[in-house]
């Protein structure tokens, strides 16, 4: 059972009462509450609508096609060519270039796809997902919609439901957890995507999910094998290698963003913009990781969770409004240098990651 504290007290714009959580390093101090009417998500939506209605295709979608395949034009030749080389060093940066644009793959592009923020056609974004998702993902596009779409965004930071529970692993050792474990997700990925739709019994959608991510997997080994001609055991090696060391930042942007930050539960929590300000981190300074990984995970975070639609690019081009909105406000927008992050975690990772989080208890806005 969650004990609270008797004494209310205030946090981030809201009037709660809580357990002490552990201590989180940020550099955003919610500015002084603007005098206007209270901040409310209609009025932000007012604002971002403006900006999309006034943007064109180009920056709707065309930036994010275009820095998908400048990467995958300036990286997957060069790769090739590296992977016929007999000498290890160049062999390894081969493969190193592959496991960025894997990254790419898996989880900017499925990312995008699965909130339709590739294109405006329904259709083609459900094509995009079963190509992104489960032909180079190797994961299953229906599961992606249950846990991310329909629990994660409705639910952020709700205990029981949106609350990154799915991260944790208690019974893991920090270092092991932070920089080994995660190697193990290649394998893994379409275990438990299969997993996941048989323990919901959705055994038509996990028989489309083993043939498309099937075929996904025999094009992936076929074209390593073509690529530096060799055998098809040497070929599966390679793919695990390449795909796993993206797989440590790709954990640490998923539990850094909400892990650590104020917890509520179903029945007692605030409105969806106070919700999102307060449960929803942004991590700067990580250029790699926000190149393949993208703006809607990375770096404008919070902006997605409050408009999960938005492609990365319109995500980055709504951030200086959203900013000044919620600061403006009194309303915290939470960001940290990925390096922080990553040695709060390693600090206090008995109480973010195997601990229960504390509960806050909202009681009101002032």
């Amino acid at each position: 059972m969650v004990g609270y504290n008797l004494r209310p007290r205030q946090r981030n714009g809201l009037v709660s009462k809580q357990e002490d959580p552990p201590a989180l390093e940020s550099n955003n101090t919610p500015a002084k509450p603007s005098k206007e009417s209270k901040p409310t998500m209609g009025e932000l939506n007012r604002k971002v609508q403006t900006i999309i209605a006034k943007s064109s295709w180009w920056d709707r979608y065309g930036v994010d096609w275009c820095i998908i395949l400048l990467s995958v034009c300036a990286l997957l030749p060069i790769a090739v060519l590296l992977l016929r080389s007999d000498d290890w060093g160049p062999f390894l940066i081969g493969l190193s270039l592959l496991g960025l644009l894997h990254s790419m793959i898996k989880t900017k592009i499925s990312h995008l796809a699965a909130h339709g923020a590739l294109c405006k056609s329904k259709g083609w974004n459900t094509i995009w997902q079963y190509l992104f998702i489960e032909f180079f993902g190797s994961f299953s596009a229906v599961s992606s919609m249950d846990i991310h779409l329909k629990v994660h965004h409705p639910y952020t930071n709700i205990v029981g439901l949106g609350d990154s529970a799915i991260w944790r692993v208690p019974f893991l050792p920090c270092f092991t957890y932070m920089f080994v474990a995660p190697l193990l997700l290649p394998p893994l990925t379409p275990v438990v995507a299969m997993g996941n739709l048989i323990v919901d019994k959705k055994f038509v959608a996990a028989v489309k999910c083993l043939i498309v991510v099937t075929c996904g997997l025999v094009a992936n080994v076929w074209f390593i094998m073509w690529a530096g001609a060799m055998t098809c055991t040497k070929a599966i090696i390679c793919i695990l290698v390449y795909r796993a060391p993206m797989e440590i930042p790709y954990i640490h942007v998923n539990i850094f963003q909400h892990i650590g930050l104020p917890m509520y539960s179903r029945e007692n929590h605030p409105p969806r913009l106070q919700l999102m300000c307060n449960g929803a981190l942004n991590l700067t300074r990580a250029p790699i990781i926000n190149w393949f990984f993208g703006h809607s995970l990375v770096d404008c975070h919070v902006e997605h969770h409050l408009f999960p639609t938005l492609s990365d690019n319109m995500c980055a081009k709504v951030k200086p409004v959203v900013k000044e909105y919620i600061l403006g406000h009194g309303l915290p927008y939470q960001e940290e240098e990925y390096w922080d992050r990553l040695k709060l975690f390693v600090k206090k990772y008995k109480e973010l990651m195997v601990n229960a989080p504390p509960i806050t208890e909202f009681i009101g806005i002032q």
